[in-house]
């Protein structure tokens, strides 16, 4: 039905017609009960009877007997013609004041609750007589006694369908033709406009015994309050959206909406653009002058409320409210990636425009469409969006801020932006200064990584360039990756390069060589510099010996990184990338298969991946040519390269003797910077026990435990100072 055409003002009369108007439809049906109570009385029922319902007589039970078929007994009795008369007067008099009233309201260009509620709902005089019977209740207690009395049960204080056909219907087959009125497929059922009572209704009542009342919904709509349906929760929320989107990013989707407007389709909007979704939505709504119903059905379903009753409920609460239904989390509605028939029908048979929003897209099949889908994609902010975005949000304070590194190193969507910024100033007003660009990028790391580090361990940067002892070119190296990653938007997007690139966007990069040689510290250093967090996957763990587990255990990594705009650092790539030869058995098919994986998904990946190998050889040149950087660490043969180490490794704030020889350290003993780390550990702990400085003695020891750590022979002359 289309609503616009059955009520063509959309703008509803004031308060007092429509509560005029309610109760003079509730007299109207006052008539009836009082008509039905006098023939009750007549027919020598006694309201005074204390067990009246807790007792059959012989007497009641020859009266059953007697009366004839689906005739109540109240209705085997006649008013007298004058009684009659005055119940007709009353009666008239109370649809004369309903003509009276909805002129009114009409004369105004207006349309009472009441007469919009039959119109969007499709409900016949039937329908609104038989929910005002149960409406009664609600709004007058007296009702209750009333309805027991004619029920002959004090327990009965909402009416049964009998007691409906009672007030509504004459003897005969005009009752049993009504009773199908209240089948689950009426429309009163249908819109919950009326429930059963809930404890009043068991298993295999019959249907003439059912207890009904009005959806608590119903009853505050109709004195003028929304109250989402129980089933809906705290999860729907009536929004007065104003109108367009207000920033430049959205100009293409924005134009789409335009065109939109009075077509009315099912509007799929899908993407990770979340907030980007629901401007969109509040815009669409807003330009059309009407409401948005948000209602969020992934919490809904999480509740335990079935899907088909979850859009039935809030489809129904926007059309009793006038607005545009808004359905969010509807991932939560698919079947493998398939939306089920039974929901695009009711999503079809929704009268006007309805948006349903979802990170995934979707199939509609095996069903007929009935109205037309229009799908608008909401993805990842482009780089261009994505500064606008920040300008937007940070309104003033972008004059100052580097919006090309804020907008090149996350990738992030509408509202983590706005999000972001919120927490950027806050750390900054803590402060009492203006907002800087490191608060921007550690509001960004709190925002963006929480779900990875379930999955990896974080790192935190300790190191910066000074601390790093590589070749000069090996060094040039890793500084062009980090340039490469800050300038990567503005050469894949804005000079279109990225168009051109057979693999993904991602960037790939391999640390080689021997265990404690500066990988991970190296792979600090570019988080540092960039900003960015640093998470360490071991391989080791990730491998998996059953077929299949070890893609998985790396889509779960990759899925969750894809949101956290952080450097993944695997390390222990020896485990999965060995030389790769021809296939010899399914072991080596299947290990190639784990490794297009990994390299895939890296290729895939926005961000910056490093693999970690201690074993260059083992890479066959097939994979090291899919890598766009890859940096060799060497042992430090050379004595004065380990005394570099020595020396960068030391901390300042240590306290050591004037003669600690480090220079002998280096020249003596080849150790990778790794383990020259684990000697100074282990001295300044043995030092700090005696209570003094770190003498040459306490770095031996502290040596001397490495080597053994290492399962390398001790010789202990060669530890002697005077050798």
């Amino acid at each position: 039905m289309n609503t616009t055409n059955a009520v063509p003002n959309r703008i509803f009369a004031d308060t007092d017609l429509n509560l005029i108007h309610l109760q003079a439809e509730l007299a109207r049906i006052d008539v009836l009960v009082r008509r039905e109570v006098r023939r009750w009385q007549l027919a020598g029922q006694n309201p005074d009877h204390s067990f009246r319902g807790l007792h059959i007589s012989d007497a009641e039970a020859n009266r059953l007997l007697a009366r004839p078929f689906a005739t109540s007994w109240g209705q085997t009795t006649s008013l007298e013609p004058a009684e009659a008369a005055l119940f007709d007067r009353a009666e008239a008099e109370a649809r004369r004041q309903i003509e009276s009233v909805t002129a009114q309201a009409n004369a105004q260009g207006r349309v009472t609750r009441w007469q919009y509620l039959a119109a969007e709902f499709e409900l016949d005089q039937f329908e609104l007589d038989t929910l005002l019977i149960c409406l009664a209740p609600a709004l007058d207690l007296r009702y209750e006694r009333l309805y027991a009395y004619l029920q002959n049960d004090v327990t009965r204080k909402q009416p049964r369908v009998n007691l409906v056909l009672d007030l509504l219907c004459g003897p005969g087959p005009n009752r049993l033709l009504e009773l199908s009125r209240f089948f689950q497929t009426s429309n009163l059922f249908k819109f919950n406009l009326l429930e059963p009572v809930v404890g009043k209704n068991p298993a295999g009542l019959s249907l003439l015994n059912q207890t009904l009342c009005v959806d608590p919904t119903i009853v505050c709509w109709l004195l003028g309050t929304y109250r989402p349906h129980a089933k809906l929760g705290n999860h729907a929320e009536l929004i007065r959206p104003t109108a367009r989107i207000t920033d430049d990013s959205f100009a293409q989707t924005q134009s789409q909406i335009d065109n939109l407007l009075g077509d009315e389709p099912v509007m799929v909007f899908w993407g990770a653009d979340r907030l980007r979704q629901e401007e969109a939505a509040k815009s669409l709504a807003g330009q059309g002058g009407r409401a948005l119903l948000r209602v969020n059905l992934a919490e809904v379903i999480a509740d335990g409320v079935p899907a088909p009753d979850a859009l039935r409920l809030a489809l129904r609460d926007a059309r009793l409210v006038d607005a545009v239904p808004c359905l969010l989390g509807w991932d939560a509605c698919l079947q493998n990636g398939t939306l089920p028939s039974i929901l695009l029908a009711e999503l079809c048979a929704h009268p006007g425009a309805v948006i349903v929003i979802g990170r995934d897209g979707w199939r509609a099949e095996g069903t007929a469409r009935t109205r037309r889908l229009f799908w608008v994609e909401f993805p990842m902010p482009s780089f261009a969006d994505r500064k606008i975005l920040w300008n937007y949000y940070l309104g003033a304070a972008a004059e100052q801020l580097n919006l090309n590194d804020i907008a090149g190193q996350f990738t992030l969507t509408a509202g983590q932006i706005r999000d972001i910024v919120a927490s950027a100033q806050d750390r900054a007003n803590q402060q009492n200064r203006p907002l800087q660009n490191e608060d921007i990028f550690a509001a960004a790391r709190a925002h963006s990584s929480s779900g990875l580090a379930r999955l990896a361990r974080k790192i935190e940067p300790r190191y910066n360039w000074a601390d790093i002892i590589l070749p000069a070119d090996q060094i040039a190296i890793l500084k062009e990756l980090v340039s490469t990653v800050r300038v990567r938007p503005k050469v894949l997007e804005e000079w279109g390069v990225g168009q051109k690139l057979a693999s993904g966007a991602g960037i790939t990069v391999l640390f080689a060589g021997p265990p404690g040689t500066g990988k991970t510290m190296a792979a600090e250093v570019v988080a540092a510099e960039l900003g960015l967090d640093l998470y360490k996957i071991d391989l080791s763990s990730v491998v998996s010996k059953y077929v299949g587990e070890t893609e998985k255990n790396l889509e779960k990594i990759f899925d969750e990184a894809e949101r956290s705009n952080a450097i993944l650092f695997f390390d222990e790539a020896d485990d999965l990338f060995g030389k790769r030869s021809e296939v010899r058995d399914a072991h080596d098919r299947y290990a190639n298969i784990e490794i297009s994986y990994l390299l895939q998904r890296m290729d895939g990946y926005n961000g910056v991946t490093i693999l970690a190998t201690n074993l260059r050889a083992n890479l066959d040149e097939a994979f090291t040519r899919r890598l766009q950087f890859a940096v060799d660490f060497p042992f430090p043969e050379q004595a004065d390269v380990r005394l570099r180490i020595w020396e960068s490794l030391f901390p300042p704030g240590v306290p050591r003797v004037p003669d600690l020889d480090l220079p002998l350290m280096a020249h003596r003993f080849k150790l990778a910077g790794g383990s020259i780390r684990n000697v100074i550990v282990s001295a300044a702990h043995l030092a700090a026990a005696d209570g003094g400085e770190v003498t040459m003695d306490h770095l031996l020891h502290g040596l001397r435990r490495e080597f053994q750590k290492m399962g390398r022979l001790v010789d202990e002359k060669e530890l002697r100072l005077d050798k």
